[in-house]
């Protein structure tokens, strides 16, 4: 199997893999601290390798997104090609960086993708009920670490690099 179709065998089943934890069931009480499984998998392809996923990537998968949670059509595509916009800006800065300070900055590029969705929940007359809405962006940074050493290893084991 050539080089090529190794990479895009494991780009496409690493966000298989989000995906259907996005999709997944879980408590109520847990569902507002699920991470952000795809856009974590759009950030880590689009720091390792920007050439392949990008914002129209970001934004194709940001549509998904709206169709499987029912959201508005576009809401998240416009996060997620925000996010990915900017982890491809700063990729190069970021990867030098530990992983505990990678996670901070991956924290904080959440949190425009996070504010687009508040925008639209709120002129659609849907304000979240808590501060749980921002959880999300936390337990993806809490998750981070252990997501980038995954993708790297998988990376590394099928010569992606």
């Amino acid at each position: 199997m050539s080089k090529a179709a190794r990479t895009y065998y494991v780009l496409f089943g690493s966000l298989l893999v989000a995906t259907l934890l996005t999709i997944m069931p879980i408590p109520v009480w847990a569902e507002p601290f699920r991470p952000e499984w795809i856009l974590l998998m759009v950030i880590y392809w689009s720091m390792s390798t920007p050439r392949l996923i990008g914002v129209g990537t970001a934004w194709g998968l940001g549509l998904i997104v709206d169709v499987l949670r029912g959201a508005l059509l576009a809401q998240h595509a416009l996060g997620f090609a925000l996010t990915a916009f900017i982890s491809i800006r700063f990729y190069q800065r970021v990867r030098a960086y530990p992983l505990h300070q990678q996670a901070l900055f991956i924290a904080m590029i959440l949190l425009p993708h996070m504010s687009v969705s508040l925008w639209v929940y709120g002129v659609l007359g849907q304000d979240p009920e808590s501060w749980t809405y921002w959880s999300p962006a936390l337990t993806s940074a809490i998750m981070w670490p252990w997501i980038y050493i995954l993708m790297r290893a998988i990376r590394r084991t099928t010569d992606l690099d």
